[in-house]
């Protein structure tokens, strides 16, 4: 999450480098680099087909007024609920709250689960009845 908001508050630093960058600042936190290095890639290569399916399912906010935080959780969960075999859905939607309640502000767990409940039972029908 943070090298998606880092790379998109800056705007002009290379992908790779800001993913480098994060993954050796925070390398102590994180379990698998290569899954991480991955999701960022994968994130990036489907990024306007991501933005699409954000735009769908919150018609009401477009992705430019959407708090930069909540996008890169958004952009995270999309991802693995569309793209990744390896998340399954409710799992990936459970961690983004969780992520939202800590970095993002008061609204953003509700509008995040909102979002990616709404994409999964359109992407991923019956998921929500699998256990996890």
């Amino acid at each position: 999450m943070q090298t998606i908001f880092a790379y998109e508050f800056r705007g002009d630093v290379d992908l790779d480098f800001t993913l480098d960058y994060c993954t050796a600042e925070f390398s102590d936190k994180l379990k698998d680099v290569s899954f991480a290095k991955e999701l960022v890639k994968g994130i990036f290569e489907h990024k306007d087909a991501i933005y699409k399916i954000m735009q769908e399912h919150a018609p009401e906010w477009p992705i430019e007024r959407i708090a930069p935080i909540d996008r890169a959780i958004l952009e995270i969960g999309i991802y693995e609920i569309k793209y990744s075999g390896d998340v399954p859905p409710i799992v990936a939607i459970n961690e983004a709250v969780e992520i939202a309640k800590t970095y993002g502000d008061m609204n953003s767990a509700k509008f995040i689960n909102g979002v990616l409940s709404a994409v999964m039972h359109r992407h991923k029908p019956g998921e929500e009845r699998k256990k996890t």
